[in-house]
């Protein structure tokens, strides 16, 4: 039976975003080799709120039936549209808790989070988002829940800040062969002096866009990400001085972003 390269797990709340977090995470796994695994958590408190010991288990129950009904629907359709095998499991109980031991259990390289369905201007605010960054150090994807990555057709790539090492793990040289080139490189500088470190990839292969850092910077990359048709932007996880706060990226850059290992 052949082995996937990579596993990835998709942890949604099965609200109206899924279907596109969902769809993302299907063509991120077909352009690298991937196998998935649907997860949802959902607090006890938020399913069973009575004090009437037999009512409370027969609402439990219910919500076990729907749940599984629903994520299997769910996953059935994916996988015949896009011939793709996606495990799916739930837990109601503690959510980080929960979520800790499915990371544990199916120890995954990458790790896909949806959008917050209100405004990606305060997702970063999401506890569980945090919880994510700081505890687990593989790979991350935020998608977009607007622009889905569409399986089995090339993306356009972009990288924000980042250097060449970025383009020396195996997981990028897979991702590198099913996008568009030239990639796209973006980079906001604190400084004059700064210039000398710019990303040298192959001239043919790469499109760098420099901004000088100040309060409009964030607006004018986002436009240009747009401009651009971006579907995906590589973020380095790493935080110092010359680098644009991850915080600042995720709440202002409504696009998917893949946020790079710890």
């Amino acid at each position: 039976m052949k082995n996937n390269k990579y596993k990835i797990l998709v942890l949604s709340d099965l609200k109206k975003s899924v279907s596109t977090t969902l769809k993302s995470s299907v063509s991120l796994a077909k352009m690298i080799d991937a196998e998935i695994a649907l997860f949802h958590v959902k607090k006890h408190i938020d399913i069973v709120d009575r004090d009437n010991q037999f009512t409370a288990m027969r609402t439990l129950n219910e919500e076990h039936n729907n749940t599984k009904k629903n994520m299997d629907a769910l996953v059935n359709r994916f996988s015949k549209e896009y011939n793709v095998n996606i495990k799916s499991n739930y837990a109601f109980g503690k959510i980080k808790e929960e979520i800790q031991k499915q990371i544990k259990s199916y120890n995954p390289d990458i790790i896909v989070l949806g959008q917050r369905d209100t405004t990606p201007f305060k997702f970063i605010g999401d506890s569980i988002t945090r919880f994510i960054l700081k505890n687990f150090k593989g790979i991350i994807m935020i998608a977009s829940n607007e622009n889905a990555l569409e399986p089995n057709e090339k993306m356009t790539l972009g990288v924000l800040n980042t250097s060449n090492k970025v383009f020396e793990t195996e997981f990028t040289k897979d991702l590198i062969t099913h996008t568009k080139t030239p990639v796209k490189s973006f980079r906001i500088l604190n400084s004059q002096k700064e210039q000398s470190d710019v990303l040298s990839l192959n001239e043919e292969k790469m499109v760098e866009y420099v901004f000088d850092k100040n309060a409009n910077s964030m607006t004018t990359l986002s436009s240009y990400l747009l401009k651009n048709n971006i579907n995906l932007l590589c973020v380095d996880r790493a935080e110092n001085e010359t680098k644009t706060p991850l915080k600042e990226v995720v709440n202002k850059l409504n696009v998917s972003l893949l946020v790079s290992e710890a």
